[in-house]
């Protein structure tokens, strides 16, 4: 337990020690709101232009107060030399009151002004500091999220699943070394992270020490199994889910220490064949997968009522029983009576859209 801590601390330590160029070009955080620098000086300029205009008005307003001031051009004149602490002195305050109006109206519009400029040009530079400390105090905050490996097919179907059932976008984190694909994932409110899973660095950036859970879904199965070993020895206690096209390769992933292994390929391949013979199997299993829509498949804690019950006679269709992490499933013996602690694996029927307004 100590050393998984002190592996924890050291993981977070080196990452926090990275440059700040290196996490903006790995990390994004989708923003609420974003602004272009560029739109960001051009709004505060016009801030600065309507101060001016208003200070010109109020000099011009009381012109007899002044020396040489005699048209609005002359008024302008004297608000830009004066808000930009120029100061030529060709046209001047002579009258108590024009003083007076410099002092409490004017000298707090110059401050303003000069605010307006320099926090512009502050805010623009600071932009990738900001946008740093971002990454920073999300990686510090993120606890139990999920981790989806690739955002090809496999991976945009998990998450599409996630977010079916109630799954937060801002509780999943993206790894792919495909920047396009990863701007597809930012666009749909999830974290990305650039760059290869098979490297430790990466992962780490990924907070994947601390995540509930990772899924494996790259394009080779080689791929796949240097990933989960990494994954492994970084994240001990993560609940590990791969893919792997190929069944002959899917001991090589229990091994390297997934959970749970889904074969692609052969799982495809069986509903293609149940499709020539009996499609409508094939259109109940594509039903049942579909979270949206229709029936799915749901897992729940038993109540007290049902406990010392035979799960078959439930309202629910149950499926299977979850006993200490194992799976029975509803014909065998060890799933003849319910226990305190159980979980079942049952049919939902998912609400229409008219159920749900």
């Amino acid at each position: 337990m100590d050393d998984r801590l002190r592996d924890r601390f050291r993981a977070d330590r080196e990452v926090d020690e990275l440059p700040h160029h290196a996490l903006l070009n790995i990390v994004r955080i989708p923003q609420t709101e974003q602004q272009s620098p560029w739109w960001l000086i051009l709004r505060r300029m016009a801030y600065a232009v309507v101060l001016l205009l208003l200070t010109a008005i109020t000099v011009y307003v009381d012109r007899q107060g002044y020396t040489k001031l005699d048209t609005f051009v002359d008024a302008v004149y004297y608000a830009a030399v004066s808000l930009s602490t120029t100061g030529y002195g060709d046209i001047s305050p002579v009258t108590q009151h024009a003083r007076l109006m410099n002092i409490f109206l004017i000298t707090p519009m110059r401050v303003i002004f000069l605010i307006l400029l320099v926090g512009t040009t502050l805010s623009v530079l600071t932009e990738e500091s900001r946008k740093t400390l971002q990454i920073r105090r999300w990686r510090k905050r993120m606890r139990n999220h999920t981790i989806v490996i690739g955002y090809g097919t496999k991976g945009r179907s998990a998450i599409s699943a996630l977010l079916a059932d109630g799954v937060s976008p801002a509780q999943i984190v993206v790894i792919d070394y495909d920047r396009e694909v990863l701007d597809l994932a930012e666009a749909q409110g999830l974290v990305t992270v650039y760059g290869s899973a098979t490297r430790s660095d990466v992962l780490k950036l990924a907070g994947v020490n601390r995540a509930r859970a990772v899924v494996v879904a790259p394009n080779k199965d080689d791929t796949a199994v240097l990933i989960t070993l990494s994954v492994r020895e970084i994240a001990p206690s993560a609940t590990i889910v791969a893919s792997v096209r190929e069944s002959d390769n899917s001991h090589l992933l229990r091994q390297s220490g997934a959970d749970s292994v889904v074969v692609s390929s052969e799982t495809a391949g069986r509903l293609m064949g149940l499709a020539t013979v009996t499609p409508s199997v094939t259109e109940m299993m594509e039903d049942l997968l579909s979270p949206d829509e229709g029936f799915s498949i749901a897992e729940r804690l038993v109540v007290e009522e049902e406990v010392g019950g035979n799960p078959r006679v439930l309202e629910d269709i149950v499926l299977g029983v979850v006993r200490s992490g194992e799976l029975y499933r509803i014909d065998s013996a060890e799933a003849e009576t319910i226990e305190p602690g159980d979980r079942i694996l049952f049919v939902r029927g998912n609400p229409t859209p008219e159920e749900e307004q």
